[in-house]
Parts: structure tokens; sequence; C-alpha cells
């Protein structure tokens, strides 16, 4: 005989709402605050120039705006292309710029890392956690094919921790997609996940 979910406790059923609204605040206020720090920067460098407020504002906006339009022109893409082959080869430049151009490009970039969820298994035969396969390629730290890399994050944390795991102990999430699965492994299991439609 299946054992029925119990019901949430007031309390438990608060905390998950404080967790779910906090994660949607906690980005929002952080890009909020990072872009209007960007903003003052902007406007008090330009406000005493030109003596209009909001210039940082439309100054930002037209150059996020510009950069879009130049870099999807070919000579243009060529020259960008070329100045970031050129930072990417400079030493000490070299390890800042790739280390946040490949974190952003491994969540929205064409490079995208965290699109396949899976449950690892670690440290014990019965232990599974929510992981993400972020490379099936191992021979470069000279394991052989059956080896995957699997990024682990860390609930509540804006960190994680990386597994070099035998492919027999990593099972692929088929029915929950990736971003029901991230928000499940860093709220530690607190959230409610709907299943992939097949």
């Amino acid at each position: 005989m299946a054992s029925q979910k119990t019901p949430d406790t007031p309390f438990k059923k608060i905390l998950r709402f404080f967790i779910q609204g906090l994660l949607i605040l906690a980005p929002i206020g952080i890009t909020v605050y990072a872009l209007y720090w960007l903003f003052e920067l902007v406007d008090g460098i330009l406000r005493p120039v030109f003596g209009v407020p909001g210039i940082g504002f439309i100054v930002i906006v037209a150059f996020v705006i510009f950069v879009g339009w130049i870099s999807s022109n070919f000579l243009m893409g060529s020259i960008i292309n070329f100045f970031d082959h050129w930072l990417e080869r400079t030493p000490g430049i070299k390890f800042i710029y790739t280390s946040i151009k490949d974190f952003f490009e491994a969540f929205a970039g064409d490079k995208k890392k965290f699109t396949k969820a899976v449950l690892a298994n670690v440290f014990a035969n019965d232990v599974w956690i929510v992981g993400f396969l972020t490379d099936e390629e191992m021979q470069k730290f000279e394991f052989g094919a059956d080896k995957v890399a699997v990024y682990v994050p860390q609930a509540y944390n804006f960190a994680g921790q990386l597994y070099i795991l035998p492919r027999e102990k990593v099972k692929h999430i088929e029915h929950i997609s990736s971003g029901d699965a991230m928000k499940y492994a860093v709220t530690g299991g607190v959230v409610e996940m709907e299943e992939k439609e097949s």
C-alpha cells in the first residue's frame, strides 16, 4: 500500500513561499542594483558635460544596442572576434576574461552547458544527487570514454562541485526540464516541479 503524502505544515508552506520569493527577487534585485550603479557612474560623468538628467541611462541602453548591432555585421563581427581573440591570449587578462565569458555562455550563450539534468550516484550506492552533465569527453584528463563530468550546484549558494564519474553512475532526468532541476537543486528540494510534456 502506497504511503500518502502528508500535508505541509503552515510553517513549511511559509518557508517554501519565502524561498520562492527570494529566488524571484534576488536576481532582479542584484540586476537592478548593478544597473543602478552603472547608471549613476555614467550619469555622474556625463551630466556635468551635457546637463541632462538621465543621460547615463540613455547612453548605456544605446551602447548595448549598438554592440548587438555591430556584432551582427560581418566586418564589425570580425573586429570583435579579433578583439576577443586578443583578450583570450593576453596573460593575466586571459584568466579573468575567459572565466567570465565561459560562465555567461554556459547559462545563456551558444555553448549552454546546463541543459542535461542528471541524477549522479556519489558517496554511496544509495545516494543520488541532482546535477548537470557538462562534459562527456574526459580524454583530456587521461580518462577513458566511460567517464563523464557532472556539475552539482549547492543549495542556497552560488557555488557547486564538479565530479568526474563513471557513466553507469549517471542517470538522465527525462521528465523534468533542466531549469526545474536547477531550481530543485539550489533550493534544497523544497520547490514543486512539473513534469515535461512528452
